[in-house]
């Protein structure tokens, strides 16, 4: 273990510990805490700025609240590697989103102090208002439910769905409002403004001084601190702004904003807000990357930084030079050449601007690029708006996201024969994010939509020609799929070409046996299917490229010729490629003996995507071994 742990961290396996020390002993904790998340992520990559960001909350959280009886909900879970550390997984923190370790994101398997497995975004206040109403049905009065929410998450619509439904609920939840200005990109919309104005306006900054005399030097610890509560809550509904609290307007009881950096007097007035019953909305204001100068002051750049030097903050740059691009560079590129031959092109994401590289069209065409904000539904019915119009918008999401906005894709597109391009990035197993992040379904939950075009490169050449293609004419809906990390051209930039849609390619030909891929998977065919030759196997393999429509003319060819099929996806095999070219057999009456590989039937951990890969049976080894089983 590479990481330093100090006196006091070292005291401290579980919140038990934690609560011995003294309560002047925080600040000095909270400093190695952060050391030791610095120590520990500068060398096994994760998600750096917001768990810094969170120490003194953690700290006070688990100081004050009998965890895990009192049940704690970190909503995403970038932000809970202190909580983590502190409940008894600090000796196995080098193993953090690491193959077999622990994961990067909270779950529920994983430790009894998870309460509640996170990864997407705005969940936090629905699963604490659950457990509430749960506990409050098994008269369990005793039992607290905090919510930890990020100002970019709170404006998901599950979000606002859930405190509209805890208004009437009467539940004993805190929500906890962790407010540092910025998911991964800067936060967007009317509730980042909003917060904004609580956080600078005039009124707040005049009655702050009086806040923190209250909290720390007026009444101490003692009889008053019920009353001081009541104090700081009837100042600030009634004078920091001149316009109604929107929190209170959903009948949550609204106290801050307060410094989320100030242990001790966070842990104090959370001991306060313990007994006040019913929903409850603490503000707290804390900055992203935290003691850490590089990370406070890049924000976006040290989310997730990779390997980076823990005294200088340099990032260690992947050698790359000579080396194919990332898919995601290819995409961010060609969309701003396709913007630029067509004027009706516009670019849409919720939030995903930097990983998805459309910010590459945002600083070029600020005017037709929109971020939307954490909001996948709204993404979605806003491109049909946008199409309805007669624009054509390219939705540019992670695979696993685009799942919160399955049924806008089908009521709101597809229903309506729209032409919306969903390029959904991070397709496939995706690596060291695990199960919550993994693109397992989209070819499966895509294909089975009527009216909806489904394809996946295999190459950089064919990303741009299939949003070359979608653009063109009027497609209807489209959906292109492409994985996370490099390609395989360095020479990326080609000439864009018209694809047919619906139309494969053999790549190879060859006599006992048929591989069948769709999509980047494809390469890998390649490679095995080279070796295989080498043995004196000369196996065919055949480039989808379309998953819907499918190429039924190259799959009689294929089904004429061959008895022995592997089909090949970076998808779940259920519903996939697999299922349908099992399903083209059956409707036409062939009989072959087919090996479907790709993503099993269950959820898969973190681990690099070699590893998964090679895990699920699907790497240049696995694609070996099944067509040598297959041929015996």
């Amino acid at each position: 273990m590479n990481a330093k742990v100090g006196n006091l961290l070292a005291t401290i396996n579980y919140p038990s510990d934690l609560k011995k020390l003294d309560i002047e002993e925080l600040p000095a904790l909270c400093g190695e805490l952060r050391q030791f998340i610095l120590d520990m992520v500068s060398t096994n990559p994760g998600h750096l700025g917001a768990s810094l960001g969170t120490v003194e909350l953690a700290v006070a959280i688990h100081y004050i609240f009998n965890t895990p009886f009192d049940k704690i909900i970190w909503d995403v879970g970038h932000q809970a590697y202190a909580h983590k550390i502190l409940t008894g997984r600090k000796d196995v923190f080098h193993t953090n989103r690491m193959y077999k370790g622990i994961s990067g994101f909270p779950k529920m398997s994983e430790s009894g102090y998870d309460a509640f497995g996170v990864g997407h975004s705005s969940t936090s206040i629905s699963a604490a208002l659950g457990m509430g109403v749960a506990a409050k049905l098994s008269n369990e009065k005793d039992r607290h439910h905090v919510a930890i929410i990020g100002d970019g998450s709170i404006t998901g619509g599950i979000a606002m769905e859930a405190m509209n439904n805890a208004a009437v609920s009467n539940a004993n939840l805190l929500v906890i409002l962790n407010d540092n200005g910025i998911a991964i990109d800067k936060n967007v919309g009317a509730i980042k403004d909003y917060l904004a104005d609580i956080v600078t306006s005039k009124t707040y900054n005049k009655i702050r001084d009086k806040i923190w005399f209250l909290l720390g030097g007026g009444t101490k610890y003692g009889k008053n601190s019920r009353a001081v509560v009541k104090q700081i809550g009837n100042a600030l509904k009634s004078t920091i702004l001149n316009q109604s609290n929107l929190f209170e307007a959903f009948h949550f009881r609204y106290f801050g904003p307060v410094d989320g950096h100030d242990v001790i007097r966070l842990t104090k007035l959370l001991k306060d807000l313990k007994d006040i019953p019913g929903p409850k909305l603490l503000h707290i204001i804390t900055i992203k990357g935290k003691g850490f100068e590089k990370a406070e002051k890049e924000q976006t750049v040290y989310h997730s930084p990779g390997l980076f030097d823990k005294n200088t903050g340099e990032i260690i740059e992947d050698k790359c030079i000579g080396q194919a691009p990332k898919y995601q560079t290819v995409f961010g590129r060609t969309i701003v050449e396709l913007a630029e031959m067509n004027p009706k092109i516009v670019g849409i994401t919720p939030a995903m601007s930097t990983g998805c590289s459309l910010n590459i069209m945002m600083n070029k065409m600020p005017d037709r690029t929109f971020d939307v904000g954490i909001a996948e539904q709204h993404a979605v019915t806003f491109c049909a708006g946008l199409a309805a119009s007669g624009m054509i918008p390219f939705c540019n999401v992670y695979s696993s996201f685009m799942q919160r906005a399955y049924d806008q894709i089908i009521h709101d597109v597809a229903i309506q024969k729209l032409q919306v391009v969903f390029c959904l990035d991070r397709a496939g197993l995706v690596g060291e994010d695990g199960a919550t992040h993994h693109g397992s379904f989209d070819l499966a939950y895509m294909r089975c939509i009527p009216n909806m075009t489904v394809a996946a490169p295999m190459n950089e050449e064919e990303l741009r020609d299939m949003m070359y293609t979608a653009q063109s004419g009027n497609k209807g809906p489209f959906v292109i799929r492409y994985p996370r990390g490099r390609g395989v051209m360095p020479e990326w930039k080609t000439p864009f070409r018209e694809l047919e849609i619906g139309k494969g390619r053999m790549i190879r030909d060859g006599k006992p046996a048929a591989i069948i891929s769709i999509g980047n998977v494809g390469n890998d065919a390649v490679k095995a299917c080279e070796m295989l030759e080498k043995e004196g196997i000369p196996v065919a393999l055949f480039d989808m490229r379309f998953l819907k429509p499918i190429d039924e003319n190259l799959l009689h060819e294929v089904f004429k010729k061959f008895n022995k099929i592997i089909t090949l996806e970076d998808g779940t095999v259920v519903g996939g490629l697999g299922s349908a070219v099992i399903e083209f057999m059956s409707d036409h009456g062939y009989n072959a003996r087919i090996q479907r590989l790709g993503i099993p039937d269950h959820f898969i951990e973190q681990g690099t995507i070699a590893e998964l890969h090679h895990e699920c049976g699907y790497d240049v080894e696995g694609i070996i071994a099944a067509v040598e089983s297959l041929l015996k």
